[in-house]
């Protein structure tokens, strides 16, 4: 008999300009559960074109390399050196069309990075900075992992809200997550929930402008 697994998805938006995502899971058997919200993000607006010149930092020093069928090896691997490095406020395209194999594999970015975090708190993520705009979008996540998504597989064969069509970097995803293919790697933090215990799970996307921008939370 399969599973009975409970889920409730809550969206709440706050008065300080953010959205807030909690996931809360319940089960009577044991089930692998990974949740994650896959919104994209072009902080200029809908059909202003690419996110290239958009600044990203992402809070992590480590990644999950992948294979060329984009699973991970489970390998953790450090991000200095790499494309993959963006412990400082960098250009999301400065490095994309690098030759280094895990870019050429994701034809972009489409990578799980390792947060910094201390405990099971809250922890900053990302911060994505539109220096034209003057947007801000901050990220916050109990999870262990964050992917960044460059829309790799836009082609132009979908015509947006904005009668434009959306192609590679018009978009950039932070998707909150545990580590992709964590049942097969005992090495990676579990998404298995037991029966008894209740999964609950944090993100949130805080908005600001630059004359309002906070400093980076630490």
């Amino acid at each position: 008999m399969s599973a009975r697994t409970a889920i409730r998805t809550s969206y709440t938006l706050t008065n300080d300009n953010a959205l807030r995502i909690d996931y809360i899971a319940s089960t009577d058997k044991d089930t692998v559960i990974n949740f994650t919200n896959h919104s994209y993000f072009n902080l200029a607006g809908n059909g202003s074109g690419s996110v290239a010149d958009q600044m990203l930092l992402v809070n992590a020093d480590r990644y999950t390399p992948a294979g060329p069928d984009q699973i991970p090896t489970g390998e953790i691997a450090q991000v200095e050196g790499t494309p993959l490095d963006f412990r400082q406020m960098m250009p999301i395209g400065a490095r994309l069309n690098s030759a280094f194999q895990q870019m050429v594999y994701a034809h972009g970015y489409d990578h799980n990075f390792v947060l910094n975090q201390r405990g099971d708190d809250i922890t900053f993520a990302a911060r994505a900075y539109d220096p034209r705009i003057g947007r801000v979008i901050d990220c916050f996540t109990t999870e262990p992992g964050v992917q960044v998504y460059t829309s790799n597989g836009m082609n132009g064969s979908i015509v947006g809200s904005s009668g434009t069509t959306y192609r590679q970097t018009e978009a950039f995803t932070l998707e909150t997550q545990h580590f992709p293919d964590s049942p097969n790697k005992p090495n990676f933090p579990t998404t298995e929930l037991k029966p008894g215990h209740d999964f609950q799970s944090t993100t949130i996307f805080r908005f600001a402008t630059d004359a309002s921008l906070p400093p980076l939370p630490r």
